[in-house]
């Protein structure tokens, strides 16, 4: 096993910079620079190297398995400066059997010595990427290891099942002296129950990682466009007098009440004879049906569109300046009702991020979706258990690998370079 040494903080000049390495040479190489402090102790060193003092810095060395990476390991905490940043990795680079980290080499290898499942390195991931409140909170859900824990629950009921099905067929010449059917059907149930719950939070918790999209839909010049503006703080819609001005669907990122949310201005809704307007509508359309919510601001009362609401949407008159004493109006212009509806855009996104499960991928989705085609197999097979033992027990173990899949202790190895390749060096 080689060692491995890489920046773990951000280039550039800074207070404080740390240099990382791991590997059975991270002691030694260290001890090249000074003495080394009691194992998870920091200490103050003067780093010499051929008789010149290179900074001085604080020293932490951990043992082999009480680290973040499972190896000996150690982290040099400099002052961060460029110029004793780049001496001091040149220094370690010159030694015989140390080379800089790949990227996202530190959380590979706390994956393959145990340290981590794949579930935390993706939460982990999530964690370093997270711009929200409510991302830092699910990636950190996840990195903290409740998803293997629950796997493991989920696991063990798996096992029992599939214990007393093989039980029935090791002795299927002799009498079985206790019908095993009732508890695994209970197990199956219960476990089918569990799996249902956290499948129906997968599509929040996606949304709370992704972000959520709300689209600002209404008729030409009705305000859209101005109070995106108002909602960005920023002029990121062309505004104008005449209508049809918006051709496209515009995008602004903004974080509502903890959540990452895109707002999207739609091209106003009208029949046109304009070719460029009508494509733009229709994207408008299309984009609108697929947002997680709707944003409807009326000319009137009662106004309606190609658009078909659902039933926690938005709906608010526009150009609230020429309408006082309205309620539940809203102008971009004079920023009026701005705050309400932004409560009301963050009230019923945080209610969907609330039901948010820890299933934060694509492919963690598709492995759950295979343990419950499994166990609904084993729920329809149940009444001809003593005919068809096999097929059960083939079943179980289809839904236990699938468990197995999800926090990566099988079949993951593909996966592997495009979830690192995602990390910085160094971590």
């Amino acid at each position: 096993m080689e060692t491995i040494f890489a920046l773990a903080t951000a280039r550039g000049k800074a207070g404080v910079a740390v240099v990382r390495l791991s590997g059975p040479l991270a002691h030694a190489a260290v001890g090249k620079l000074c003495a080394l402090p009691e194992p998870r102790q920091a200490g103050l060193r003067r780093l010499l190297w051929q008789g010149e003092v290179l900074d001085e810095a604080l020293v932490l060395v951990f043992e082999d398995g009480a680290s973040f990476t499972g190896e000996c390991s150690a982290e040099v905490q400099l002052h961060g400066s460029v110029a004793v940043v780049a001496k001091v990795l040149q220094v370690f680079s010159g030694m015989d059997g140390l080379r800089l980290a790949e990227a996202g080499e530190f959380t590979r290898r706390a994956l393959e010595n145990g340290r981590l499942d794949l579930a935390q390195v993706e939460g982990l991931a999530d964690l370093i990427d997270a711009e929200t409140e409510a991302q830092r909170r699910q990636a950190l859900r996840v990195f903290s290891g409740a998803l293997g824990q629950r796997i493991d629950v989920w696991r063990r009921d798996l096992v029992r099942a599939a214990a007393l099905i093989e039980a029935t067929i090791d002795f299927a010449d002799e009498e079985v002296p206790v019908d095993v059917t009732p508890e695994v059907r209970g197990l199956v149930s219960g476990l089918l129950a569990s799996l249902r719950s956290e499948r129906a939070g997968a599509v929040a918790a996606e949304r709370v990682r992704d972000g959520f999209e709300v689209a600002i839909v209404g008729a030409p010049n009705v305000g859209k466009s101005t109070l995106l503006n108002a909602l960005a703080g920023r002029e990121a819609a062309i505004t104008s007098e005449f209508a049809g001005t918006t051709r496209d669907v515009i995008e602004v990122r903004m974080d509502i009440g903890g959540l990452a949310v895109t707002l999207l201005d739609t091209a106003g809704l009208r029949d046109s004879v304009d070719v460029i307007e009508r494509i733009g509508i229709g994207r408008a359309i299309e984009r609108a049906q697929k947002a997680d919510l709707r944003v409807f601001l009326l000319e009137t009362e009662g106004e309606t569109f190609e658009v078909e609401a659902e039933p926690d949407d938005i709906f608010a008159l526009g150009k609230a300046d020429q309408r006082p004493g309205v309620t539940q109006a809203v102008s971009g212009k004079t920023g009026v009702g701005v705050d309400w509806l932004i409560s009301a855009i963050s009230l019923r996104l945080g209610a969907r991020a609330a039901s948010a499960g820890l299933l934060i991928r694509e492919r963690q989705r598709i492995a759950l979706q295979q343990a419950i085609v499994g166990l609904e197999a084993v729920e329809q097979l149940l009444p001809s258990a003593l005919e068809f033992p096999e097929l059960i027990a083939v079943e179980l173990r289809r839904s236990l690998r699938a468990l197995e899949i999800m926090v990566g202790r099988i079949d993951v190895e593909s996966l592997l370079d495009e979830i690192f390749s995602s990390f910085c060096i160094g971590k």
